[in-house]
């Protein structure tokens, strides 16, 4: 059966069913390209830690070498490329992070589409209530919670992040804090 669409509506189009279908659209996408980026930094962690293990394996045998100056240099270039593929896998825990978020961000537009394609939840305050409830539960991170918090305090997008960076700052200083 034909469904009314923008291109081609009829008396049965909707605004709503067509908002649903741009919300999950997003969720698509934001999916499809989660699982594409899976892929390569799967491959990139499998080779980082190849390269690390070949690095303690050339390190080990430096080490039963006569000290001189070519192996010291060696040792060098092994301590260095180490610290690089430290700071490679630090880059990967980002993204961890970041996938996680997307992954909340797709949960939240599914939620939305579902709430808005039902009349009889759409105009209902308490199932938007639910809703929310429902989005800020999975949050994990604080910096999460605080964007959610702002928004729904009505503060625009940009004062959401300057409040989230804030407290972050915050956080970091009072981690640096010594007790005494």
């Amino acid at each position: 059966m034909f469904a009314s669409s923008s291109n081609k509506p009829d008396l049965d189009w909707s605004q709503i069913r067509e908002t649903v279908k741009l919300l999950t659209l997003a969720a698509a996408q934001v999916d499809d390209l989660m699982k594409e980026g899976d892929l390569s930094v799967n491959t990139l962690t499998e080779s980082f830690t190849s390269l690390a293990d070949h690095m303690t394996i050339i390190n080990s045998y430096l080490l039963e070498m006569e000290p001189n100056a070519m192996r010291d240099k060696a040792l060098a270039s092994c301590a260095e490329t180490s610290e690089k593929i430290q700071s490679s896998v630090i880059a990967f825990q980002f993204y961890d992070r970041m996938v996680q978020c997307l992954q909340h961000v797709t949960l939240n537009l599914v939620g939305l589409s579902t709430l808005i394609e039902r009349p009889d939840h759409i105009y209902n305050p308490e199932e938007w209530l639910k809703l929310q409830n429902k989005v800020r539960s999975k949050y994990t991170m604080e910096s999460e919670k605080l964007m959610f918090d702002a928004i729904l305090q009505g503060k625009t997008k940009e004062e959401a992040i300057a409040e989230k960076d804030r407290r972050a700052i915050e956080m970091e200083d009072m981690d640096n804090i010594e007790l005494f």
